[in-house]
């Protein structure tokens, strides 16, 4: 008995990697717990380990007194005695009690809780070696497959690789070698939990880490990885030291190095972009191999616009748009991709646009639309002065231009009082537009048109409702005005 319990301490320690301190303390809890269900929870037991006789040993403790009135917690001076002849009223005496007589229920709880506090030792233990080694990559066995999930054997104890957390295609069954990451590692009611992963782009990064010496050296390193897990994969690697290629060190002689994490993974695809801290040469760079024609960046909104040649639209996109996806998970900028052909177009229908604006001819359109501006609002919204120096047109005009793309936009509106200044300033009333004389004039002014841009921005169907106007005189007044704006007389 003595060797046999003392051998169980140390056993139970030594196989479960737990404190014999803490196996000690779950048999002793065990056995007041039982006792207590045997002798009744409200006498006074307690229960202690004692290392020379290998075994716990169960007292229960009364106070002496000289008249007893309540037996499962007193013991009469005399009685107390009997026991230990030295003992006084006021003492607290500890009687043994048999714990062979517990019963088959007592000791059916004190093996649950031993079994129990020896669980909660072990996955305390467990948490604390695993809880500081998330990130790393563990090998296993399958153990195995409950409702998709696999519970991989990894050593000392078991982790889960859930279904959402596996590889579409990859097929396991019991015995099987698995290589994946310790994605997080958790206190459940139930003990410690690992949970692992083979789709975290993070499994992909360390894989290389493991591979490329210069990465787990520190020379390079992985910047950023993307996944779309067993089909493709994106990684940008920069390189500390001018001397050394991180992309030729990620591939390897032959191809040795890349090839051994594309068969860890199964056939992945994998594309090893250099990184660069020009954000659009970071993207053009990761939309390889499609080859980039122009960029145009909106810092702000973190987003380009990509144009490629007609041909190498497809190849910028890829299969189902897996390259730009891939592109914009890589670099964290969102991606537009247009063909050449689709850009010209679109560029055409923004200068005609831009053009509506008095004063914007073919040449200040096209400059504007280089500069970024595509609507009317966004020219609406810049300073005058510093659209004159964008287009090298002067500060007056800049102005000029401004302040009718903001009337044009809704921004702002002349009143009658400001056409009449304008007019009386011989800010171009309509009376310079051939075939406008004072008659035709005062009629226009009556209705509101005081100046030639009041006339470029109306609308040929009200212009026609003015007395003794036709349709056709409408147009060709309107016509008359946009042909002075452009030639900004």
């Amino acid at each position: 008995m003595v060797e046999n319990l003392n051998y169980l301490v140390e056993q139970v320690g030594r196989d479960k990697g737990i404190d014999k301190k803490v196996v000690i303390e779950a048999l002793e809890d065990a056995l007041l717990k039982a006792s207590k269900k045997r002798y009744g929870i409200h006498k006074d037991i307690e229960a202690h380990f004692n290392e020379e006789s290998g075994e716990v040993e169960v007292f229960q403790f009364k106070t002496v007194v000289e008249n007893v009135e309540d037996p499962d917690l007193e013991i009469s001076l005399e009685e107390a005695k009997d026991m230990d002849s030295e003992v006084e009223s006021g003492d607290s005496l500890g009687i043994k009690l048999s714990i062979d007589d517990l019963g088959r229920i007592a000791a059916q709880t004190a093996k649950q809780v031993i079994i129990q506090r020896v669980r909660d030792a072990e996955g305390e233990t467990i948490y604390n070696e695993y809880k500081d080694r998330k990130g790393e990559v563990v090998t296993g066995f399958v153990q195995r497959i409950e409702r998709g999930n696999i519970f991989v054997n990894i050593g000392r104890t078991e982790a889960i690789l859930p279904k959402r957390e596996q590889v579409p295609r990859e097929v396991y069954k019991r015995g099987d070698r698995v290589r994946a990451y310790i994605l997080d590692v958790q206190k459940t009611p139930i003990g410690c939990q690992i949970y692992l992963s083979r789709t975290y782009p993070g499994f992909l990064t360390k894989l290389f880490e493991l591979e490329v010496p210069e990465i787990s050296e520190g020379i390079a390193h992985i910047v950023s990885a993307a996944r779309e897990p067993g089909e493709r994969s994106k990684i940008a690697v920069y390189s500390k030291d001018p001397d050394v290629d991180p992309v030729g060190a990620c591939v390897g002689m032959k191809g040795s190095r890349v090839q051994s994490v594309v068969q860890e993974l199964r056939g992945e695809k994998i594309d090893i972009i250099p990184w660069s801290n020009d954000p659009a040469k970071f993207v053009c760079n990761a939309l390889s191999p499609a080859k980039v024609s122009k960029v145009y960046i909106n810092n702000d909104e973190k987003y380009m616009e990509i144009v490629v040649a007609d041909d190498q639209l497809s190849l910028a996109i890829g299969k189902r748009g897996q390259n730009v996806r891939l592109a914009s998970k890589l670099t964290g900028w969102k991606i537009d991709i247009k063909s050449e052909s689709k850009m010209e177009k679109l560029s055409e229908e923004v200068i005609e646009r831009l053009k509506a604006i008095p004063g914007v001819g073919e040449i200040i359109a096209r400059i504007l639309y280089d500069e970024g501006f595509y609507t009317i609002e966004d020219v609406a919204e810049v300073d005058g002065e510093e659209l004159g120096r964008i287009c090298g047109i002067g500060e007056k005009k800049g102005e000029k231009i401004v302040e009718a793309a903001r009337v044009l936009a809704g921004i702002t509106s002349i009143s009658e009082e400001e056409r009449l200044e304008r007019v009386r300033r011989g800010d171009d009333p309509v009376e310079r537009l051939p075939g406008v004389g004072g008659k035709t004039a005062s009629l226009l002014l009556e209705e509101g048109y005081a100046c030639v841009r009041d006339i470029f921005q109306a609308d040929a169907a009200d212009l026609a409702k003015i007395p003794s106007f036709s349709r056709k005189k409408a147009e060709n007044l309107i016509q008359a005005a946009k042909g002075y704006i452009d030639r900004g007389e």
